[in-house]
């Protein structure tokens, strides 16, 4: 812990002050939603502390003990034929009282054709992203919980590979009186080792974020507010001369106001009855950046799921919306391995 509070300080500021423009670092695989969950957030969202050790990969202070044994696998079929797939697993070590997860996000682009400068096709290439994490998580008094990520990053593209590490840093607060989580991540704090071939070392995407989930003691619903690039003000795609084609010259008042909105995220939850969780979600960076001028974009920038929530399984669906006619789809499974295999409580066969 100590080694972790010396480094985790050089780590973040050397993330803060190399910074980039939308779109111009490396790894950019990092920012999409794994999980369904996450994706019917909106997403992006640290706060919401349900039993999924899918949302663990994303924030490593939500891991916690009761994901012992848990196993998450998503398999989704992107677009343009590119498959991705993520599996994810809690583990609860007793006597050390600490939460170990292990987790892989995989993304195969199928077989393009690997051509000339004149065209000419000189055979077949299978790219590929995928990232591989560690992460481990502990308790402080009762309500606090912090944890953190080891990542080690890999893309290949042909002749051109390039693999990098990082590093995620979460501390969660969680008033179970009050039915209040709050959460900070410090996500993709690191180096990119291999370049591409001809190419300069680039920046990882690092992000600071920020997230509040309120329960209702009355109702059966949960609310989360999450800010993103909290390090980074002006987090618009720069390109002036798209968007002086596109969107023309926009009132001084609102551009400004867009600048702040597109930090945040908002998501709401309802459990008509305890086994079934309903979300919605919008994300007002991923609507503006998808909008396309002079046209309607429909429901851009929304997202929506549905789960079944039981004791040993957990089957999750989310859709978010890209364009007013094109969608993603991602549909996962979550077992609880300790209660298919007669495991006791944290393992108790098994010689803890």
């Amino acid at each position: 812990m100590r080694l972790l509070i010396i480094i985790l300080p050089v780590l973040v500021s050397s993330s803060l002050f190399a910074q980039t423009i939308g779109g111009s670092s490396v790894f950019n695989f990092l920012k999409l939603p794994h999980t369904p969950q996450l994706t019917a957030l909106g997403g992006v969202n640290v706060s919401v502390t349900s039993n999924d050790v899918g949302l663990a990969f994303n924030n490593p202070s939500l891991l916690k003990k009761e994901m012992h044994t848990q196993m998450n696998a998503v398999f989704n079929n992107f677009y343009a034929g590119i498959n991705t797939y993520h599996l994810s697993f809690g583990y609860r070590h007793e006597k050390l009282k600490t939460n170990f997860g292990w987790g892989l996000s995989y993304f195969d682009y199928g077989k393009i054709s690997q051509t000339d400068a004149m065209g000419n096709i000189l055979g077949a290439m299978k790219p590929t992203d995928w990232v591989m994490q560690v992460s481990v998580s502990r308790s402080y008094l009762q309500k606090w919980n912090y944890g953190t990520s080891f990542k080690f990053i890999s893309s290949n593209y042909g002749i051109y590979r390039s693999n990098g590490i990082a590093m995620d840093f979460g501390v969660l607060f969680t008033d179970t009186a009050n039915l209040v989580s709050v959460s900070l991540v410090a996500k993709n704090m690191g180096y990119q080792l291999k370049k591409y071939a001809g190419t300069e070392a680039e920046e990882l995407p690092f992000d600071l974020q920020f997230g509040i989930t309120k329960k209702l003691k009355k109702a059966p619903l949960a609310f989360s507010f999450t800010a993103h690039h909290l390090h980074q003000f002006d987090i618009r795609y720069n390109d002036t001369v798209f968007n002086n084609e596109n969107n023309g010259v926009e009132n001084e008042s609102n551009f400004t106001l867009d600048k702040v909105f597109r930090h945040f995220v908002f998501a709401a939850q309802v459990f008509p009855v305890p086994q079934i969780e309903i979300t919605i979600g919008y994300n007002h960076l991923l609507r503006q950046e998808l909008n396309i001028a002079n046209t309607t974009n429909g429901l851009n920038g929304f997202s929506m799921g549905v789960g079944l929530v039981v004791k040993k399984i957990q089957v999750r669906y989310a859709r978010t919306q890209y364009q007013n006619n094109t969608a993603y789809d991602q549909l996962g499974l979550s077992l609880q391995l300790n209660e298919h295999f007669g495991l006791g409580k944290f393992g108790e066969r098994i010689g803890w």
